[in-house]
């Protein structure tokens, strides 16, 4: 399987000239560099470049392999080292959510649906409208609600922990509603290149989602947790508006497969490690690249500095952007990689704060569908949002993250609010009182 450095996209490379140059950056720089110091500031910056040497080195090597597969079942039965091992890549395909013949019957439902709807039902982006502004279709209810969907996302959930909650209460899944996508062969898109979710300078100016990442700002990224909850439940990705910033937390983003999809289909790309990288994308913004190219990938050569407002690939109101000259010790070109074929049933998940792509090529012969369908805690903040969305359901209006679709209640085959699976278990993930 190639890596996208065979033949990386046209992406647009982020630059300062691209870049959104606010001043008050500069004094979210030196606010954070007030509270940790220069130094732990420098000490993590050139620890985690030079944990970047080896992982990317193999990355790199692995390719498409770096990202583990497993059978729905076996997810169930993993010791504590495997599940290690997937915290420590960030993501992994879990296949056999449903049986192949439930994806199709889920695919050909929505493909009618939306097919008897044309003219109604609008997309994202506008010039290749195929993310459909389509929340409660049955297919996607069902997606979110069937019994093994909702035990993989609790099962998910447990791989974080939360100081507060050693119960672990807050893995009871909650249904977050996301779009659907039905991309036909043949036409490029270039809207989401690499990319990290779940905010973008909010990582950096919202003081309880700095606190996040608290043993990088001091000096020890190697003690960094991406899997405590502890503080990252109150964070808010949505500190600055945003149509791209979601209110509720998603431990994992998913993809749950419609269709078919392999390498060069239309289909995802993934940066397999998250501790160090997310690491990296943080302390980026306080160095300056050495004047000497051949210098680019000694960290010692990099110039702290806080008096330069640009973020790399930061806009307040969309997700953080990555590009290879931008981030140059993430060997980007190498070590993004396409996830392995995925078949109807079949699901794949990365953490939150992991950098991931859609490929700009469908080069296959068939459509590419998926349901967007991500493992949500419960926690404060989402179950309010859930209450909130609940009356969209209820009316078959657009969820309050997603404004600008149709009213789907008016929509031919609006299946109005039967859609949930999985008895009072789904209706209470979807916000109902039982």
């Amino acid at each position: 399987m190639p890596s996208l450095g065979d033949e990386w996209p046209d992406w647009p490379e982020v630059t300062p000239e691209t870049g959104e140059l606010d001043p008050d950056n500069i004094k979210i720089k030196k606010e954070i560099v007030a509270l940790y110091g220069e130094a732990a500031l420098r000490k993590s910056w050139l620890a985690v470049c030079d944990r970047l040497k080896s992982l990317t080195d193999e990355i790199a090597a692995k390719r498409t392999s770096a990202i583990p597969e497993l059978a729905y079942d076996d997810l169930f039965k993993l010791g504590d080292e495997e599940k290690q091992r997937l915290r420590d890549v960030g993501c992994f395909v879990v296949r056999g959510l449903v049986p192949e013949k439930t994806a199709n019957d889920w695919f050909e439902d929505l493909n009618t649906y939306v097919q008897e709807n044309k003219g109604s039902i609008g997309g994202w982006p506008a010039e290749t409208p195929f993310i459909l502004r389509l929340y409660w279709s049955r297919t996607q209810m069902e997606a979110r609600t069937h019994p093994r969907a909702m035990a993989l996302h609790r099962a998910l959930n447990e791989m974080w922990h939360d100081d507060d909650d050693a119960a672990k209460a807050f893995a009871e899944p909650l249904v977050y509603a996301d779009a659907a996508r039905i991309r036909p062969p043949g036409v490029p898109f270039r809207g989401l290149g690499p990319h990290i979710d779940a905010g973008s300078l909010a990582r950096w100016a919202d003081a309880d989602y700095r606190k996040v990442y608290e043993k990088i700002w001091t000096g020890s990224p190697s003690e960094y947790d991406p899997y405590d909850l502890t503080d990252r439940k109150g964070a808010n990705p949505a500190h600055f508006p945003g149509s791209a910033h979601s209110h509720v937390l998603r431990l994992w983003q998913g993809w749950t497969a419609l269709t078919s999809a392999d390498a060069y289909e239309g289909s995802l790309m993934l940066y397999p490690e998250v501790k160090t990288s997310i690491a990296y994308v943080l302390l980026r913004p306080f160095f300056k690249p050495p004047v000497n190219k051949d210098d680019m990938l000694d960290a010692e050569k990099w110039t702290f500095d806080t008096e330069d407002p640009w973020f790399p690939g930061v806009w307040r109101n969309t997700s953080q952007e990555l590009s290879p000259d931008a981030f140059p010790h993430l060997r980007l070109k190498e070590c993004l990689l396409h996830i392995p074929k995925m078949n109807p049933g079949d699901t794949v998940w990365w953490h939150c704060d992991m950098c991931h792509a859609v490929e700009i090529e469908h080069r296959g012969e068939g459509i590419s569908s998926v349901a967007y369908v991500a493992a949500t805690p419960t926690t404060e903040i989402n179950s309010a949002y859930v209450k909130r969305q609940l009356e969209a359901f209820l009316s078959g209006t657009p969820p309050e993250d997603f404004p600008g679709g149709c009213n789907e209640s008016a929509l031919k085959g609006y299946p109005g609010n039967k859609t949930i699976l999985n008895g009072d278990m789904g209706r209470k993930a979807v916000g109902f009182t039982v």
